[in-house]
């Protein structure tokens, strides 16, 4: 879509009681950068799709790379990345890594993306 295309008014005129209520509730440009920062990390269809293995169960890394049909070295690069998001959570069992969702959230996120894409 060009610039041309998206309607504008025709006059400039501001409303500041509008203005004033979206300063007061706007976040600050830290939270702001956060929050981009962390959409950013959704933005990849690889890291998606270790999220859904992790919806079902908790897995090691050899079973990730397994069902996604990927190296581990693979897998554990984009592990780092959602771990440091803090989207996933590690524990150690052993010789054994397993990783699950870090919470809820992550779940409802995705879940909310979905039935947006789907309407």
């Amino acid at each position: 879509m060009a610039f041309n295309d998206v309607e504008c008014c025709e006059t400039f005129q501001t409303h500041e009681e509008l203005l004033k209520i979206v300063n007061e509730k706007m976040p600050e440009e830290a939270e702001l950068y956060d929050l981009a920062e962390l959409f950013k990390v959704f933005g990849d269809s690889t890291r998606i799709r270790i999220l859904y293995v992790l919806f079902e169960a908790e897995v090691c890394v050899c079973d990730l790379a397994e069902a996604l049909n990927m190296t581990q070295s693979a897998v554990s690069h984009q592990l780092k990345i959602l771990k440091q998001s803090r989207l996933v959570k590690s524990r150690r069992e052993g010789k054994s890594v397993f990783y699950s969702l870090a919470d809820g959230h992550v779940s409802a996120i995705i879940a909310q993306g979905r039935e947006h894409i789907e309407e």
